[in-house]
C-alpha cells in the first residue's frame, strides 16, 4: 500500500528517461555520474534524472502523458557550479553561475549517495577519469572509506558479515591474566589427576598375567600380593578423585570471576559509548549480549575448557603408553583419527557461522520482549495483546527454525564420530587377537590395551563434542568483543584540561562555526552562537529545525564535526567528559526515574546527599508536599520508569534532581509540555527557582512560556534565523512572528472549537411561530 501523494516510479518510466538521455548524448560524449531524482518542485514524487557528461550536465524531466520528456543540459564552463545541501529527509542540488541560480533538483536521501557520488565527479571534472575513482566517501564515525553508491560502511557494520572464528576466544586471555597464578595450578592439578586415571589399567597387566591366567592354569594366588595390586587401585583411584575435585572447583571459582570481570568490563565500556551507538542497537540485543553470552563464556572456561584440556592430555599421555607397550597396535588404535579430524573440519565451519546466527535470531526473542514489557500500558491501550503474542511467536519460531537447520549437522556428526570410534575399537580387537594366537603378545597386555583404548577413544568423542560449545563460545565471545572493540565518536582527550571548579565557573557558552553531520546528512550548518553566563536563552523553531540536536552537541552527547562549543573559553572537548558533564543539568520532556525511593531519585546526581539536602531540593522544586502525602513519604517505592505517579510529580522530581547538583549550565527540553495547565504552573513555579544564576537554554513549543527569556533564538534548517528578545523579534514581523502568530491563530482555533462544543444545543418551540 502506497501513500496517497507518492507516484511510483516504475521500470517503463525509468527505462524511458534513459532511453532520452542516450538519445542527447553525442558520438564521443561519455557519461560519468548520474542521479535518479525523485522528487519534483512541489516536493512529490516524480521520476527524473540529471546526468553529468564530460562535457555538460544534462537534466531530463517527464512533460507528461503523450509528450517526450524535457531536456535542459549546460555546457561544463569554469564559471558553472553545483551546491549540495540536505534537510529533514529532503537533498538538494543547485547549478549556479556565480551570479544566479540556474536549476534546482529535489530528492530523497535514499538517492543521496548518488548525489554526492555526482558533486564529486562534476567538482573534479578536469581531473583524469583515474584520479575521480580515487576520490572516496569516508564514513563519518570511523574514517573508513565508504563502498560506491552507498552510504553503509562496511567496518561499522562488520559484525553482521564476520563470521567468527575459534581464535576470539584466545582474546580472553586479557581477562584470564590476573588469576594467571591460579590457572597454573590448576593446568597442574589436571596433569597430575590425567596421570592417575592412566595407573589403573596399567596394573590390569600384572594382575592378569601374574595373578590371574596362573591361577587358572592351576597355581596358587599369593594374598599379598592381590592385596597390594587392589591397594594401588584404590590408592589411584583417590588420589585422582581429590585432584580432580580440586581441580574442578578452583576452575570453577576463577571462570565465574572471568565472567563477572568480562561483564563488568562491558558494562563500562557500553556506558562510556556515545548516543549515536545505541541509536542502531536494539535494547534486547545489548541485554543479550552481557547476559547470556557472558554466561555461556563462563560455562565453557568453568566445564568445557577444562574438559578439552582433560582431553588433549588424556589422549597424548594415553597415546604414549599405547607406544610403549606395543606400538604396532597403537598405530592400529590411530587409523580412526584423520576421518574424524576431516569431520570436525568441516563440521566446525558450518557450525562457526550458525551459531552467530542462533545469538542473533535469540536477541529478537529478547529485543520482542524488551519493547514490550516496558510498554505494556501502551500495549493494553490498544488491545495488542494478540499482536505482540504474535511478534513473539514469530520470533520464537524463526529461532526454532534456525536451532534446527544446525541440529540436522550437529545431529549427523556425533554418531558418525561414535560409529567411527567403535569401528576402530573392533579392528584393534582383531588384531590383537592374532597378535595373542601369534603369542606376540600376552592377554593382560592386551587387556590393558584394551582398557586404554577405551579411554582414548572415550576422550576422542568427547573432543568431538566440544566442537560445537568451543564455536557457541567462540560466537559469544565475538559477540562481546564487538562492544569492546567499538570506539565512543565522543572520545576522551588524550591530556584533557583539569576539570572545571564549580565556583570558578562562569557558564559562558560560545558556539563557532558549529556544524553536525549524521551520515550523509547536515543537520546543523555553520552555527555560531554566544550565551552569557547566567542568561537564558529560548531556543524555538519547527520541528526538525535542530534545537535538539543543538542542545545533545552542548551535552556532549554527540560531538560536532564542524566547528567548536566552548566553555568560558575553552573547548567542550579539551576536558573529560564526566568533568564536563557533572555541570550540566537536564530536565526532559518525558523524565526518566529509576526504580528506588524518592530519595534515591532525586539523590541520583549526588549519591551522598544528605536528607536535608534531598528535601531542600525537593522543596525548591515544589514536589515536597505531594511526595509528604504518599504512605512511606521520601522512602516510598518508585515502579519502574515512573509508574505510580503522574506526569507532573515525576517532571517535579526531576527538576529536584537537577536542582540538587546546582548545575552551572541548564537545560530545558520541552519540561511543561505534557502536563496540564494547573500542573504547569507548579512545575513553572519549580522551574523560577532552579534557573536563578544559571546559564539556561531552554525548549518550548509553546512560546508563551518562553517570555522570561531573555533572548530567544530562532532556528530554521539547522541555523539560527533571528535571536532577540520577544518584543523585539515581534516587532520585526519575521520568522518569529510568523511561529508566534501562526500558534496563536491555533489556540484561537482551539478555544472557539471547544467553546462550540460546550455550547447548549438551540431550544426550539412546541408550536409553529404562525399559532401563536
Amino acid at each position: 500500500m502506497h501513500h496517497p501523494h507518492q507516484v511510483e516510479v516504475s521500470s517503463d518510466s525509468s527505462s524511458m528517461l534513459q532511453s532520452a538521455l542516450h538519445a542527447q548524448l553525442a558520438g564521443a560524449e561519455n557519461v560519468t555520474a548520474t542521479l535518479s531524482v525523485d522528487l519534483d518542485a512541489e516536493l512529490r514524487f516524480a521520476a527524473g534524472l540529471l546526468a553529468l557528461t564530460d562535457r555538460r550536465l544534462v537534466s531530463i524531466e517527464p512533460a507528461g502523458a503523450g509528450h517526450p520528456p524535457a531536456v535542459r543540459s549546460w555546457p561544463l564552463t569554469p564559471a558553472l557550479g553545483l551546491r549540495h545541501a540536505d534537510h529533514a529527509g529532503v537533498g538538494t542540488l543547485e547549478l549556479h553561475d556565480g551570479q544566479a541560480r540556474l536549476a534546482r533538483w529535489r530528492f530523497t536521501l535514499a538517492v543521496d549517495p548518488q548525489a554526492l557520488r555526482l558533486l564529486r565527479h562534476f567538482e573534479r571534472r578536469d581531473l583524469p577519469a583515474d584520479d575521480l575513482d580515487e576520490d572516496i566517501t569516508v564514513c563519518p564515525t570511523c574514517k573508513a572509506p565508504l563502498p560506491a553508491d552507498s552510504d553503509v560502511c562496511n567496518v561499522c557494520f562488520r559484525e553482521l558479515h564476520t563470521p567468527p572464528s575459534t581464535w576470539v576466544l584466545l582474546r580472553l586471555w586479557r581477562f584470564a591474566h590476573p588469576y594467571r597464578m591460579q590457572l597454573l595450578l590448576g593446568f597442574i592439578l589436571t596433569l597430575a589427576s590425567t596421570a592417575a586415571t592412566l595407573v589403573p589399567p596399567y596394573l590390569t597387566i600384572p594382575l592378569m598375567d601374574d595373578v590371574l591366567i596362573p591361577f587358572q592354569n592351576g597355581q596358587k594366588i599369593e594374598t599379598s600380593v592381590v592385596l597390594g595390586y587392589l591397594g594401588g587401585l584404590l590408592a589411584a583411584a583417590l588420589f585422582g578423585w581429590a585432584l580432580n575435585w580440586w581441580r574442578t572447583y578452583l576452575l570453577a571459582l576463577v571462570s565465574e570471576r572471568i565472567g563477572a570481570d568480562l561483564r563488568t568490563a562491558t558494562f563500562d565500556h557500553l556506558l562510556g559509548l556515545s548516543l549515536d551507538y545505541f541509536g542502531s542497537k536494539r535494547t534486547g540485543d545489548l541485554l543479550s549480549r552481557i547476559g547470556s553470552e557472558t554466561d555461556r563464556i563462563c560455562v565453557f572456561l568453568s566445564l568445557h575448557a577444562l574438559d578439552f584440556a582433560t582431553d588433549v592430555l588424556m589422549i597424548t599421555m594415553t597415546a604414549a603408553v599405547l607406544f610403549s607397550i606395543h606400538p604396532g597396535l597403537a598405530l592400529v588404535t590411530l587409523v580412526p583419527l584423520p576421518f574424524i579430524a576431516w569431520m570436525i573440519h568441516v563440521v566446525r565451519d558450518r557450525l562457526r557461522t550458525g551459531f552467530e546466527k542462533i545469538d542473533r535470531v535469540w536477541s529478537e526473542v529478547t529485543s520482542v520482549l524488551a519493547d514490550t514489557i516496558p510498554g505494556i500500558r501502551v500495549v493494553k491501550a490498544f488491545a495488542q495483546e494478540r499482536r505482540e503474542a504474535q511478534r513473539f511467536r514469530e520470533a520464537n519460531q524463526h529461532n526454532l527454525e534456525v536451532n534446527d537447520r544446525l541440529n540436522k549437522v550437529w545431529s549427523l556428526f556425533t554418531p558418525t564420530v561414535s560409529l567411527l570410534t567403535e569401528i576402530g575399537l573392533l579392528v584393534v580387537w582383531a588384531f590383537g587377537i592374532w597378535l595373542v594366537s601369534h603369542q606376540a603378545v600376552t592377554v593382560g597386555v592386551l587387556t590393558a590395551f584394551l582398557a586404554y583404548i577405551g579411554r582414548f577413544y572415550s576422550r576422542l568423542d568427547s573432543m568431538s563434542r566440544i566442537v560445537s560449545v568451543t564455536q557457541k563460545a567462540a560466537a559469544g565471545a565475538k559477540r562481546i568483543f564487538d562492544i569492546l572493540d567499538h570506539v565512543s565518536s565522543v572520545p576522551e582527550p588524550v591530556d584533557p584540561l583539569p576539570a572545571p571548579a564549580h565556583g570558578g565557573l562562569q557558564g559562558r557558552l560560545q558556539m563557532d562555526g558549529v556544524g553536525f553531520r549524521y551520515g550523509n546528512r547536515a543537520i546543523i550548518r555553520n552555527l555560531s552562537l554566544t550565551i552569557q553566563p547566567g542568561e537564558m536563552i529560548g531556543l524555538v523553531g519547527h520541528s526538525g529545525s535542530g534545537k535538539s540536536t543543538l542542545v545533545n552537541l552542548i551535552c556532549r552527547f554527540y560531538d560536532v564535526t564542524d566547528g567548536s562549543i566552548r566553555l568560558d573559553g575553552a573547548d567542550v572537548r579539551r576536558y573529560r567528559v564526566a568533568d564536563y558533564r557533572r555541570h550540566i543539568g537536564l530536565v526532559l520532556q518525558e523524565p526518566f526515574l529509576f526504580f528506588g525511593t524518592i530519595a534515591e531519585n532525586i539523590a541520583y546526581g549526588l549519591p551522598n546527599a544528605s536528607r536535608a539536602q534531598i528535601v531542600a531540593a525537593a522543596r525548591a522544586a515544589h514536589a515536597h508536599e505531594f511526595i509528604l502525602r504518599l504512605p512511606q513519604g521520601y522512602d516510598a517505592l518508585v515502579g519502574e520508569r515512573g509508574q505510580g505517579l503522574s506526569g507532573g510529580e515525576r517532571q517535579r522530581i526531576s527538576i529536584a534532581r537537577a536542582l540538587l547538583i546546582d548545575p552551572k549550565i541548564l537545560i530545558l527540553d520541552e519540561a511543561t509540555s505534557a502536563v496540564d495547565t494547573e500542573t504547569e504552573k507548579e512545575i513553572q513555579k519549580a522551574l523560577d527557582n532552579l534557573v536563578q544564576g544559571r546559564t539556561t537554554i531552554a525548549i518550548a513549543h509553546r512560546l508563551s512560556t518562553l517570555r522570561k527569556a531573555d533572548r530567544l533564538v530562532v532556528m530554521d534548517r539547522g541555523q539560527v534565523v533571528e535571536v532577540g528578545p520577544h518584543d523585539e523579534l515581534m516587532a520585526r514581523q519575521g520568522a518569529y512572528w510568523r511561529l508566534y502568530e501562526a500558534q496563536v491563530r491555533r489556540v484561537d482555533a482551539n478555544a472557539d472549537k471547544e467553546a462550540e462544543e460546550r455550547r447548549p444545543p438551540p431550544t426550539h418551540s412546541a408550536h409553529p411561530a404562525g399559532d401563536a
